[in-house]
C-alpha cells in the first residue's frame, strides 16, 4: 500500500465543543487546522472515563468488547490503596489502529496514549505510566512499559520538565519528547494524549478563566508537533487530527456508597481495619461499578441490588439509575467483571471510602472527586470534538454529530488501512480520495 500519508493524532483530554470558539482564534489552530474538516460534536461512550474512551478511540469498539471498564483495575485483588491503573496493553481484548498500521508495514509511535504499555505494535512508545517507587528512575519506569533504548536519551534529555501526575508539567515533558521523536523517527502514525485541560477542570471546575491557559498550551502544542514534522522533512505529507475523549460536569458533593454497603453488613472491617467484603463499590467519578466477591451467591446479589434500588428510589444518595451488568451491556455497550453500575444524579460524584463520613464536599483528593469530573452517561455534558486537516482529509466538510467508535476506522482509512470487525465505521465524507 502507499505510504504517502502520515498522521499525527493529538487527543486533548476533556477538550469540548464549547472550547472551540476560543481555540479557533489562536495562531497554530489557524495555521494548521483552519480550512480542514470537523465533526463538531462527538458522542462519547459509557462510562466517559479516559482509559475506556481512549481504548475505544484506538480500537473502534465499545467497552463490552475491548475490555477496559475504567482507569483502574477491579478490586478483586486491589482493595487496598493505591489501586493500580490499567496501564498495559495486554488488558485490551481486540486489535487497535497501531496493530492495523504495523501489519500494513507502517511505522508507529505513541506518547502517553492510555493502555499501551508494552504494546507490540508501537515502534517508539512512551506509554502513560509513572514511577512505582521513590528509587525507580523515570527511564526505568518507562522501560518497564516497553520503551526502547533508542528513546531513553530523549526521556533523559527532557526529564527536568516532568512532575509526575501533575498538569501541565507532565504535558510539557511529553510534548518535548514527542517533538524529538517525530524529528528523529518520522513515524507514519503518531498518537499523543496530553491532559492539561482535564486537570484544570478537575481542579477548578468545568468553565472559567483557568481554561484559557490550557487552550493556549494546546494551541502551542499543535504548532510544536506540526513544526517538528516540517523539520523532519515530512510536513508536506502529514495530516493533523485534534480530538478528545469526554467532557466534564461540575459536582457539588461526593457520596461514599461503600458506607451504606457496610451498614448493610456487606463490608466488614477486620481486626486490622482492612475491609472484608461481599460487595464493593469502585468509583468511576460520576458513575460507579459494584463488584460481588462471589457472583454466584444469589442471596448477596439480591440484597445488594435491592439496596442500590432503594437508594435510587429515595432520591438522596446521588443515584439516578441502577444497571445490572446485563442491562449495561444491552443498553450502553458497557461490560466487565462488575455486577451493577450506578449513574449519577448529575451533581454527585462517588467515592470509595467505607468508613464515615458518607458524604463529603468535592475535593482534589483524586481526579474522580474534583470540582468537576466525568464518568457519566455520554448523552450528558459538553461533547468531545474531532478536527482534521492535511492531505489525507477533505477540506471544508463540517459534520454536526458523530460517535467516538468511528474515530479509529476513520483515521485508519485516511492512512489507506482497514480495520475489519470494529463497532464503528469510517466517516468517508472526511477522507480525501
Amino acid at each position: 500500500m502507499s505510504k504517502k500519508h502520515k498522521i499525527i493524532v493529538m487527543s486533548a483530554d476533556a477538550l469540548v465543543a464549547d472550547d472551540m470558539e476560543k481555540l479557533k482564534e489562536m495562531p497554530n489552530f489557524k495555521k494548521y487546522l483552519a480550512g480542514g474538516s470537523c465533526i463538531r460534536h462527538v458522542k462519547s461512550i459509557y462510562p466517559t472515563i479516559t482509559y475506556p474512551c481512549h481504548t475505544t478511540m484506538a480500537t473502534g469498539c465499545y467497552p463490552d468488547r475491548h475490555g477496559i471498564p475504567g482507569n483502574l483495575k477491579s478490586p478483586y485483588k486491589y482493595i487496598k490503596s493505591p489501586i493500580p491503573w490499567l496501564w498495559e496493553h495486554d488488558n485490551v481484548k481486540v486489535p487497535d489502529i497501531f496493530d492495523a498500521a504495523k501489519a500494513a508495514g507502517l511505522t508507529t509511535a505513541g506518547v502517553f496514549w492510555p493502555c499501551t504499555g508494552n504494546h507490540p505494535s508501537i515502534d517508539w512508545n512512551i506509554a502513560e505510566y509513572w514511577t512505582q517507587s521513590p528509587d525507580q528512575t523515570l527511564a526505568d519506569a518507562f522501560r518497564e512499559m516497553g520503551t526502547s533504548e533508542e528513546i531513553i536519551p530523549i526521556i533523559e534529555k527532557h526529564q527536568h520538565l516532568m512532575v509526575e501526575r501533575k498538569h501541565p508539567q507532565c504535558d510539557y515533558f511529553m510534548l518535548a519528547c514527542a517533538c524529538d521523536m517525530i524529528r528523529q523517527f518520522q513515524p507514519d502514525l503518531f498518537m499523543i494524549h496530553p491532559a492539561n485541560i482535564d486537570g484544570a477542570r478537575h481542579g477548578n471546575g468545568l468553565f472559567g478563566d483557568h481554561i484559557q491557559k490550557t487552550l493556549e498550551d494546546t494551541d502551542k502544542w499543535i504548532g510544536d508537533l506540526m513544526e517538528a514534522a516540517i523539520e523532519s522533512g515530512s510536513g508536506g505529507c502529514t495530516s493533523f487530527v485534534l480530538t478528545s475523549d469526554h467532557g466534564q460536569m461540575d459536582i457539588k458533593r461526593v457520596i461514599n456508597l461503600n458506607v451504606y454497603l457496610a451498614d448493610a453488613g456487606l463490608i466488614r472491617p477486620d481486626e486490622s481495619g482492612e475491609p472484608q467484603w461481599d460487595a464493593w463499590c469502585q468509583s468511576g467519578g460520576m458513575s460507579a461499578c459494584v463488584y460481588l466477591k462471589d457472583k454466584t451467591n444469589r442471596e448477596i446479589w439480591q440484597k445488594t441490588y435491592d439496596l442500590l434500588c432503594h437508594m435510587r428510589d429515595e432520591g438522596i444518595y446521588g443515584i439516578s439509575k441502577v444497571y445490572t451488568v446485563e442491562e449495561s451491556i444491552a443498553e450502553e455497550r458497557y461490560g466487565g467483571d462488575f455486577s451493577f453500575v450506578v449513574e449519577t444524579d448529575n451533581y454527585t460524584g462517588f467515592g470509595d471510602r467505607f468508613i464515615r463520613p458518607a458524604v463529603t464536599a468535592a475535593n482534589n483528593e483524586d481526579y474522580r472527586k474534583g470540582k468537576a469530573t466525568h464518568g457519566y452517561l455520554p448523552v450528558k455534558g459538553p461533547t468531545p470534538v474531532f478536527y482534521v486537516n492535511g492531505p489525507a482529509f477533505k477540506s471544508g466538510v463540517e459534520i454536526e454529530n458523530g460517535v467516538l467508535v468511528d474515530e479509529a476506522p476513520t483515521i485508519a482509512a485516511a492512512l489507506g488501512l482497514t480495520m475489519p470487525g470494529t463497532d464503528g465505521k469510517p466517516v468517508t465524507d472526511l477522507i480525501a480520495e
